[in-house]
């Protein structure tokens, strides 16, 4: 088992993860149950199953939770360039936005290709 509070890539998941949501908050309202809710889940996704892996048994099984961590970030990757699109998002805070999950996903990429050799 991995202790996930320890894990760079958990915590920068965290603290994107609150950055959004109060940016997201600004989101208009017929959006809650469309692209904000989709949004929030995906972001909250790849720390959560970052932290749901380190509990598992194996590496193995460490490896399998967050390659959909990093899925997860895709996904979010794909609705945070939608929400720019749209306006909801403005280009500086798309930017900050979108470097960090870069960041994250090298992090989650690199931390797999660890564990599964």
């Amino acid at each position: 088992m991995h202790n996930f509070r320890e894990l760079e890539v958990w915590k920068k998941a965290i603290e994107l993860t609150t950055v959004y949501y109060k940016i997201s908050k600004n989101f208009p309202k017929d959006e809650i149950f469309g692209l904000t809710s989709q949004s929030r889940r995906s972001l909250v996704s790849i720390s959560s199953n970052i932290a749901e892996g380190a509990g598992r048994d194996t590496d193995k099984q460490f490896v399998q939770f967050l390659s959909v961590a990093l899925a997860s970030s895709f996904e979010f990757e794909t609705q945070l360039l939608v929400s720019k699109n749209l306006e909801y998002v403005d280009f500086d805070s798309y930017t900050l936005i979108f470097n960090e999950l870069r960041h994250i996903q090298n992090m989650l990429i690199k931390l797999i290709n660890k564990y599964k050799s």
